[in-house]
């Protein structure tokens, strides 16, 4: 391989690195700032207290895959998000014991939450909306 072609692979490796450094981080703020909205409820505005955990939830599995898919365009982590998510919600119409164990535990309750809600579909995808923009926005502009 010409030195020419290893500086550019060289520079591609750079640039996904720092992009998977970048989703990391917004991977963890996004979980803390959803435990906030949840243990600070009483201290936001209702709309906030209401919608914030779920949508910032969505965010945070976009984030993940594109953690996970950070040489790909963002459409496929958009669609994985988007099923991983409604999957989730949709998994919650389904009451087995040992599936209602499992949520009885933290982690399960934060990971598979407890009863279906239409409105979360909407939260979900306004997260992952949110995930995008910031991405496009924010990220692409402190990489370059």
């Amino acid at each position: 391989m010409n030195r020419k072609n290893r500086r550019f692979l060289d520079l591609l490796r750079t640039k996904y690195f720092y992009l998977r450094i970048s989703f990391i981080v917004a991977f963890v703020l996004c979980i803390a700032f959803g435990l906030a909205s949840r243990r600070f409820a009483e201290s936001l505005p209702l709309f906030v207290s209401l919608h914030a955990g779920d949508a910032l939830w969505a965010m945070m599995i976009y984030f993940g895959f594109r953690f996970l898919l950070v040489e790909k365009p963002f459409y496929p982590a958009i669609g994985c998000a988007v099923l991983f998510s409604f999957g989730i919600e949709l998994s919650q119409l389904y009451q087995a014991d040992w599936l209602n164990a499992l949520r009885s535990t933290v982690l399960g309750s934060l990971v598979l939450g407890h009863g279906f809600f239409w409105v979360d579909l909407f939260r979900y995808a306004a997260g992952i909306a949110a995930g995008v923009f910031f991405e496009r926005i924010l990220l692409t502009r402190l990489i370059r």
